[in-house]
């Protein structure tokens, strides 16, 4: 049995830069966190068909994971793929929310990627892995090179490893599913006209520590805050003093206290 943990992230900061061919352009802080994580395994299992067990509330062919298991196979064509899925099913163990703002669809793309790479003998490079997985969700590229903090640009296919002492966060999801087509949508037809580059100039270089303590604004931080706010107004309500917003939402993060 073969298994990998596939883990959360948090956008530090997220500021949408453009729009260009139907999709945003952006740059952001992102952070893995180390204690909240899904976990994927491979089991022996003979399977007459690709078969994931865990994510029982998703069709197969929208869950990200068949989504890579699909890039893989139309990218390498090794039939080694295809032989071992016969012999192996794939199990999750879900632990990180969906539609939070966590990554957890994505990350669970990239560590079934990294998972096959390893299993399979795959000979192909991380940049290699990390383009095929930017065609099945624009955070994949940074779960897949697993940096514990990376600035992320572009369409999320650009990721710049960022050295910086570990964060210790707490997280709190309220019960809201924030859809992130509909909130970068909604940012677009709003918000998209205010978008100004030098409001955020140089965060990319400074520590995620000191970004949070001296900007302190969840808004000024995380540009999808106010389009989430609008298309689910119960998280005007879920907000709290000192919390910040993750991604395209729902979930608030903050800095433990010492």
């Amino acid at each position: 049995m073969y298994s990998i943990n596939a883990h959360a992230k948090v956008n530090i900061f997220l500021k949408i830069t453009g729009y260009k061919d139907g999709y945003h352009t952006l740059i952001s802080r992102f952070v893995k966190v180390p204690d909240l994580y899904d976990t994927i395994k491979f089991v022996p299992c003979d399977c007459e068909t690709f078969t994931i067990e865990g994510c029982d509330n998703v069709p197969l062919e929208s869950n990200t994971i068949y989504k890579a298991f699909t890039a893989l196979n139309d990218f390498t064509g090794d039939l080694d793929i295809l032989n071992f899925f016969y012999k192996h099913k794939v199990v999750v163990t879900k632990r990180i929310p969906s539609q939070a703002g966590l990554g957890g669809g994505s990350s669970d793309a990239a560590a079934f990627m990294r998972l096959v790479k390893e299993t399979c003998k795959l000979l192909i490079s991380t940049d290699d892995l990390a383009d095929i997985g930017s065609k099945v969700g624009a955070d994949v590229p940074f779960f897949i090179y697993d940096y514990d903090s990376a600035n992320v640009a572009g369409f999320g296919e650009l990721v710049m490893p960022f050295e910086e002492p570990p964060l210790s966060l707490d997280i709190f999801t309220p019960d809201i599913g924030c859809n992130t087509a509909e909130v970068y949508k909604t940012f677009n037809t709003y918000l998209l006209r205010n978008v100004d580059l030098t409001s955020f100039f140089g965060w990319d270089k400074m520590d995620s520590r000191t970004l949070l303590t001296l900007i302190g604004d969840p808004v000024a931080l995380n540009d999808l805050f106010p389009a989430a706010m609008a298309i689910c107004p119960e998280l005007e309500k879920a907000k709290k003093e000192g919390w910040f917003f993750s991604g395209s939402g729902s979930s608030f993060f903050r800095l433990k206290e010492a």
